[in-house]
């Protein structure tokens, strides 16, 4: 079986969808909560849920038929505040559950962010090589409890510590599509501004506070979750592959571009709105992102990317627009 944390979640769920459809045997160690996040896998049922406080007698009950375990689950708020919780969630349960794999041999996949670029602003800064990796420095609670992570795997090879036979951490940029309607205010900036759309308005985007970037020109590597997917599948099928990878599509694309998009997906007049940025993302906001996808490449990943047209059309004309947007 795999074992996939998180999975009631955006990503989690979108692969628990695919591994459903590939009749493979998956568990999901997560919460439902009240979110409504049932709806998430109501269409592609794992073979069990269990509840993380539950873990740890799961993986010594199954330890013999585990073959992966994919770790997704986090608190992925960028605004996350209360750090003991952060440490707890995206710290000490990723090195139990690497612990874990290594001592039993089972393999593991887990997420890592762009988050842990920071203020990165230039093409070179976001790369992925490992020692590159310790000199990164995260804006927000999040993202750093992510390089930690990252950092404590790096060591743990260095130092010839024992690892799993597979070991692959990968650094989501801004992943977009169905299935993340309980998100929030951490909701995929396609999602917004289509919202914005559907009340009657147009898409509204922030103006620009730093000198010499007009309005809109923030730009950001945005990525089809169906493509996050297929990397993630693409990993499983070669279990040669290990290290710390981007998983972006390599291309930046402005945030005007994308409002134009989400217009010509729901097919009206290409407008935007400027509006001042919340002080509370003031010194957080990233300007630019765009992963370095070259290590993944040499590894031997070659699928194209969707572009970010084709991804947003493919999102709101296929789920967004119709009765049931779930996957």
């Amino acid at each position: 079986m795999i074992i996939i944390t998180g999975a009631t979640g955006f990503i989690g769920s979108c692969l628990q969808a695919r591994l459903y459809d590939l009749k493979e045997k998956t568990v999901v160690i997560d919460w439902l909560g009240d979110e409504g996040k049932w709806r998430n896998i109501a269409n592609h049922v794992p073979t069990d849920l269990i509840f993380p406080e539950y873990i740890d007698d799961f993986l010594v009950q199954h330890c013999k038929v585990i073959r992966a375990v994919i770790h997704l689950g986090a608190i992925s708020e960028t605004t996350a505040r209360d750090g003991d919780l952060v440490w707890k969630t995206n710290v000490n349960l990723s090195k139990k559950l690497w612990h874990w794999c290594a001592l039993n041999q089972v393999r593991f996949i887990y997420a890592s962010s762009a988050a842990t670029y920071g203020g990165a602003n230039q093409l070179e800064e976001f790369t992925d090589e490992p020692n590159h990796i310790a000199d990164l420095k995260p804006l927000n609670l999040y993202g750093w409890s992510k390089q930690v992570f990252d950092r404590f795997v790096l060591e743990q090879v260095r130092n010839h510590q024992p690892v799993p036979p597979q070991w692959t951490g990968l650094k989501f940029f801004n992943v977009y599509g169905p299935n993340e309607y309980h998100k929030g205010k951490m909701i995929s900036v396609v999602k917004v501004k289509f919202d914005d759309i559907q009340k009657g308005g147009v898409p509204r985007l922030f103006k620009s506070d730093r000198d010499g970037l007009t309005d809109g020109a923030q730009a950001r590597d945005f990525i089809w979750v169906g493509d996050v997917i297929e990397i993630i599948l693409w990993l499983l099928n070669n279990p040669d592959v290990n290290g710390i990878y981007n998983c972006g599509t390599g291309q930046a694309r402005t945030y005007l571009d994308l409002a134009y998009a989400v217009c010509d997906a729901v097919g009206c007049k290409r407008e935007v709105e400027f509006i001042d940025m919340p002080q509370s993302l003031q010194g957080q906001y990233q300007y630019f992102t765009q992963a370095d996808m070259t290590r993944l490449k040499v590894a031997g990943y070659q699928r194209a990317f969707t572009s970010l047209e084709e991804g947003i059309s493919k999102y709101i004309q296929g789920y967004l627009l119709r009765p049931d947007p779930y996957l």
